[in-house]
């Protein structure tokens, strides 16, 4: 099969929806993210364009959380990312609890990762910021009997950057290792 070259092209999409969650000036702010990876099992990376209100807080604290988006609050999620923390104040955008570590998180997300930043990697108009984990906080709802999260129950959303569209999880297609 020949394959077409379409070019310099990030590729990788779908991606989690998450909402940055960082204080600013003593009050909570919040940005929609969909550019966040896994670097380790210990540090996740999350890029934000430098220009974003959020990044002074992230830089000044060192703390942020991580909150998964579902499609129980997709739409106000949504706006996140369509409000801008340099002219108009979120703080009262989610109902929020602040971690054991200092960073706040939304009531209504399912699913929060409390981190810590241990660097940034500076690349064209982004900060590339790398996060320790330092707890993770799950609505008892979304767990098995292991405690551990089950993404039969909890559906997380991806976006697609080419077309703007989310997408639920979901539908397991197989056990990773035990396919032949």
């Amino acid at each position: 099969m020949a394959k077409k070259n379409i070019g310099a092209t990030l590729a990788l999409y779908p991606c989690p929806v998450i909402v940055v969650g960082a204080m600013v000036n003593n009050k909570p702010t919040w940005t929609l993210v969909a550019h966040a990876g896994i670097m380790a099992h210990s540090h996740l990376m999350v890029s934000l364009v430098k220009v974003h209100y959020i990044n002074k807080g992230i830089y000044e604290n060192k703390k942020l959380s991580v909150n998964v988006v579902d499609e129980s609050w997709l739409a106000k999620a949504d706006k996140m990312g369509t409000v801008s923390g340099n002219k108009e104040d979120k703080s009262e955008a989610f109902a929020w609890s602040m971690g054991e570590n200092g960073a706040p998180m939304i009531d209504e997300a399912k699913v929060s990762i409390e981190c810590e930043v241990d660097g940034n990697y500076e690349l064209e108009q982004f900060d590339n910021f790398i996060c320790k984990i330092l707890a993770t906080y799950a609505d008892e709802g979304v767990l098995n009997e292991q405690d551990k999260i089950d993404y039969h129950t909890f559906k997380p959303i991806l976006f697609e950057f080419p077309t703007y569209e989310y997408f639920i999880t979901g539908k397991s297609v197989g056990k990773c290792g035990k396919m032949n």
